[in-house]
């Protein structure tokens, strides 16, 4: 493992922990420089791909979905594990399908339900995007519905 400090090859581990989901913690120091930083190792298993809108075919992201949920809660109570439990649902649930192709309404829709969960806000910005509400009624309908729910 190189040092994102001074590119060094030479490194040793300090400590290593394991989570729940497989994955491992590792504190590492720089036997160069001296700084410590972490790594974080975890098991790739195959996720099928994912049919976009266009019909054009990709590999799944966590990164690009994992981005995206946290743009929609930015500044609002979603922490940072919710967004990530999210995402390991999502990945779980597409590892676990069994399946070589599959639509990106899948994502979107598991992704919509558990933000109208979490927080309106999030979902309503979420909700912008993936719906493609291009107005502010398509969007004013969008709010009357969830208050509608509400009350």
């Amino acid at each position: 493992m190189r040092c994102p400090y001074c590119q060094k090859a030479e490194t040793k581990v300090v400590d290593t922990t394991h989570d729940a989901r497989g994955g491992v913690r590792r504190r590492r120091e720089c036997e160069i420089c001296g700084q410590r930083f972490s790594t974080y190792e975890r098991p790739i298993l195959n996720t099928p791909l994912i049919i976009k809108r266009d019909g054009t075919r990709e590999e799944f992201d966590r990164d690009k979905l994992t981005r995206g949920i946290r743009i929609s809660c930015a500044k609002t109570p979603v922490t940072a594990a919710q967004i990530e439990e999210l995402v390991n649902e999502i990945e779980a649930y597409l590892q676990q399908a069994g399946r070589s192709e599959v639509s990106s309404r899948v994502i979107g829709d598991r992704v919509i339900a558990r933000l109208k969960n979490l927080d309106l806000i999030a979902y309503i910005r979420y909700a912008i995007v993936y719906l493609q509400l291009n107005d502010l009624h398509e969007i004013r309908n969008e709010i009357n519905h969830l208050l509608e729910g509400e009350g």
